[in-house]
C-alpha cells in the first residue's frame, strides 16, 4: 500500500511500487546495504548519494520512506526541486522524525536561505541524536556549487556515495524483474527495442513499464513489438 500522506511534510503519496524489493541492485550493493543499515542504526546518521543521471535516487529515497513507514517510524520526503513553491520553514518542524530525506539537494545550489536552513537542520538533528538523514544530489557536495562551506562540510559528515549506472543489459533485466514483481512478464525482444527507442534512464524506463501494466490489463494483451509500437506510436 501507498504511504500515508499525513507521515510526509507534503500533501503527497509516495508510489508503493519503489520499494527495495523492486530497486535492481547492480553494482550497488555495498550502497544499497549501508543505506539498510542506517536505517536500523540508533543515533543521528547521514548518508549522501549522488549520480549524474536518472539512475535510481529518488527510488532509493522512497524505499527507505516505505522501510521506516513500516516500522511505524515519522518520515519526511522533501523533493528539493519543487523548492521555489515552498519556504524554508518547512525544516523547522523536522527535529523529531525519525527519517528525513532531501532529494536533489543540488536544486537548492547558491540559494543562501535554503543552504542556511539545511544546515541549520543538520545540526539541530546532530543535537537531537535521533533521526536518520537521506540526502541525494547529482554530484558530490564539493562539486556541487553551494555558497556556504560549513554547508558542504556537514554534507561530508557521513558515507557519501555514487549510485552507479546501470548497464544496458542491467537495465533490460530491471526491466524484466520489475515487471515480474508486477506480475507480468517482459519479453527480452520487447524489452530491447524499448531500449533502442526510449530514452534509456530507468525513471522514464520504470514509466513506461506502469503503463504497458495497466495496457495489457486494459487490452488483455501480450506483449508484442507491434504492439509497443501501436501503444507508444513508436
Amino acid at each position: 500500500m501507498a504511504i500515508n500522506s499525513q507521515q510526509l511534510v507534503l500533501p503527497v503519496s509516495l508510489p508503493d511500487t519503489e520499494t527495495f524489493t523492486s530497486f535492481y541492485t547492480g553494482d550497488n550493493q555495498l550502497l544499497l546495504n549501508d543505506l539498510k543499515e542506517t536505517l536500523h542504526k540508533s543515533g543521528f546518521h547521514s548518508l549522501y548519494i549522488w549520480s549524474a543521471c536518472l539512475s535510481g535516487k529518488t527510488h532509493l529515497l522512497h524505499a527507505s520512506c516505505h522501510y521506516s513507514s513500516i516500522l511505524k517510524q515519522r518520515i519526511s520526503y522533501i523533493p528539493l526541486e519543487q523548492h521555489i513553491f515552498l519556504e524554508p520553514d518547512i525544516l523547522l518542524g523536522l527535529d523529531d522524525y525519525d527519517l528525513v530525506c532531501l532529494d536533489n539537494i543540488d536544486k537548492i545550489a547558491g540559494n543562501k536561505e535554503w543552504e542556511v536552513a539545511i544546515f541549520n537542520l543538520f545540526n539541530r538533528l546532530s543535537e537531537n541524536n535521533n533521526s536518520k538523514l537521506i540526502i541525494t544530489s547529482n554530484a558530490p557536495p564539493k562539486k556541487v556549487p553551494f555558497i556556504l562551506p560549513d554547508l558542504v562540510s556537514r554534507l561530508e559528515w557521513g558515507p557519501v556515495y555514487q549510485l552507479k549506472e546501470l548497464s544496458d543489459e542491467d537495465k533490460l533485466h530491471a526491466l524484466q524483474f520489475r515487471a515480474l514483481l508486477r506480475g507480468f512478464e517482459l519479453p527480452t525482444d520487447v524489452g530491447l527495442f524499448l531500449l533502442k527507442r526510449v530514452d534509456r534512464d530507468m525513471r522514464t524506463l520504470s514509466g513506461l513499464l506502469d503503463k504497458l501494466d495497466k495496457v495489457t490489463i486494459e487490452e488483455k494483451r501480450k506483449l508484442t513489438i507491434p504492439f509497443i509500437k501501436s501503444v507508444f506510436n513508436l
